[in-house]
């Protein structure tokens, strides 16, 4: 706990903070602070002080190139790493760009920016070079500050460390909590942040947000590093950077939910089309596509396959305040499904290296069943071991390609490469793969089936 911590959590001891009355009745230490024991935690940890209020005050919105430029400025001159933030509008605005970008950095002080009287934000990217850049869940928000023109060179994520430090609970605010006593509203979280003017109370909550970013990378630097974990976690954080942003995924159209009820390449040719359409008018008219006509509306009308305007609007499922109105549009969509030669209807599924479902192992390949079925316990039990979450030790996608398909010659060497070009870290090859070549080396027999299991498979 930090001395800022301490002397914010004696009652009426500064500003904007106001003591919550804690269950059960607190301990005092010899300072005076107060703490309460939290499950997960072997230690009292300190009382919640809600903050309700940013120590300097709300920061006024930049919106000018003259105000960009005074905030490049400040955030250059400052000193140490740099809380960062981002607001999208997800479910409202077609995309995922940042409407709200906030950067606190000691010295320069907290500078909330609205990026959309801008081309990019390129300008405070440059003024954060070579500066670690503090997020959580870095992974939600680099791509859309990468839109703007924003890349660190240095990164600690506060959720990834959490995980890795294995604390019970690693959203932001459950974090601050835990580790440095403050209570962290999260009611607009989900807010319209295309909205403008940007309320008040939004703008305190996106200040407080970065507020404590770099208190808490401290906190939790110090306790990875107590638990001889820094050294992982840096290198989790380098190899974000290095992978940069994600590749498109092929067919998105493919990811709407409910295709899995498809099972006629025609009305799947549907449900291309109709995204196609829905997606094009969203993206014309900045709004989320599911608020045109939502996934579950594609998914019925391309089931139904309607020819006329009453048929349409009479398909059970299909609403959405754009499903009468633009009707036209999408019974075009049908029809241009309807008209496409067998030979240009869409597969029903996409070629894949992956491994089937685990659930058919045991008929399809008994022996990677079995190589499966006795490593699976062993990684839990390990990464519970060194305290931290079973998939942050190895992805579970790594673990089941290389139990399906094994090196041809298994040995610790090819093994270890095995892992590598899936994408497993150096840190994570090093901790499983004794575990992982004794249990591949030496699988234990499959239990027995119930009767009746095989015909279910």
């Amino acid at each position: 706990m930090t001395a800022q911590s301490q002397d914010a959590a004696q009652a009426g001891s500064e500003p904007g903070r106001i003591e919550a009355s804690p269950t059960p009745t607190p301990d005092r230490s010899d300072d005076g602070t107060a703490h309460v024991h939290v499950e997960g935690f072997a230690e009292p940890v300190p009382a919640v002080v809600e903050l309700d209020a940013p120590r300097d005050g709300v920061p006024l919105v930049i919106e000018t190139p003259e105000g960009l430029e005074r905030a490049a400025r400040a955030i250059a001159a400052g000193t140490g790493p740099a809380g960062v933030d981002a607001e999208r509008a997800s479910g409202f605005r077609y995309g995922q760009r940042a409407f709200l970008v906030q950067i606190r950095r000691e010295g320069a002080g907290t500078w909330l920016i609205d990026p959309e009287p801008f081309d990019d934000l390129s300008v405070l990217g440059d003024a954060l070079r070579d500066v670690e850049w503090v997020l959580h869940a870095s992974t939600q928000d680099l791509p859309c500050l990468a839109e703007l023109g924003m890349w660190p060179d240095r990164l600690f994520d506060t959720e990834l460390a959490a995980r890795l430090a294995g604390l019970p609970r690693v959203g932001l605010a459950a974090v601050v909590e835990q580790l440095l006593g403050f209570g962290l509203a999260k009611e607009h979280s989900a807010a319209d942040w295309s909205t403008r003017p940007l309320p008040e109370p939004w703008l305190r909550y996106a200040a407080l947000d970065v507020e404590v970013l770099v208190e808490l990378r401290d906190e939790l630097a110090d306790l990875l590093a107590s638990q001889g974990k820094l050294e992982i976690a840096e290198e989790e954080f380098s190899s974000i950077l290095a992978s940069g942003l994600p590749e498109p995924k092929p067919d998105p159209w493919r990811r709407t939910s409910g295709v899995h009820q498809i099972r006629n390449r025609r009305q799947l040719a549907a449900v291309r089309e109709l995204w196609t359409e829905r997606d094009a008018l969203a993206q014309k008219r900045d709004i989320a596509p599911g608020k045109l006509i939502p996934d579950s509306a594609v998914v019925a009308v391309a089931r139904a396959m309607p020819a006329t305007v009453p048929q349409l609007i009479a398909t059970k499922g299909f609403h959405g305040r754009a499903a009468q109105r633009e009707a036209p549009r999408w019974l075009r969509a049908i029809a241009a499904a309807r008209s496409l030669p067998d030979d240009e209807l869409p597969p029903l599924h996409l070629p894949t290296n992956a491994p089937p479902p685990p659930r058919v192992w045991e008929d399809r390949d008994p022996e990677a069943a079995a190589r499966l079925h006795t490593v699976r316990p062993r990684i839990a039990a390990l990464a519970e071991d060194l305290g931290m979450p079973t998939e942050n030790l190895l992805t579970p996608d790594h673990l089941r390609r290389v139990a399906w398909r094994p090196p041809a010659e298994l040995t610790a060497e090819s093994l270890a490469d095995s892992l590598r070009d899936l994408g497993a870290r150096e840190w994570q090859v090093e901790r499983v793969l004794t575990t992982v070549l004794d249990a591949f080396e030496h699988p234990e027999p499959l239990p027995v089936r119930k009767k009746g299991a095989a015909a279910e498979h």
